[in-house]
């Protein structure tokens, strides 16, 4: 059995995909934008906090690639 979860968390523009097998915890994104990301919160991202390219310029800062996105369409 494959215990690699994949989370998704949308607004209108973009779907974060979240896979914690791959996460470092390096907590770049909590440092980076707060408001979105707060493991401490449940759910742990909230895309409404924030701008979606503002969202998207901390998930590129991401060093394990364990947070991506797609564009909604």
């Amino acid at each position: 059995m494959d215990n690699k979860i994949t989370k998704n968390y949308s607004n209108n523009n973009i779907t974060v995909l979240w896979q914690p097998h791959i996460c470092v915890h390096s907590a770049i994104c909590l440092k980076g934008l707060p408001e979105v990301f707060n493991p401490q919160r449940r759910p742990w991202i909230i895309m409404e906090n924030s701008e979606t390219n503002k969202i998207i310029e901390q998930i590129k800062k991401c060093p394990s690639g364990a947070l991506s996105y797609s564009t909604n369409e």
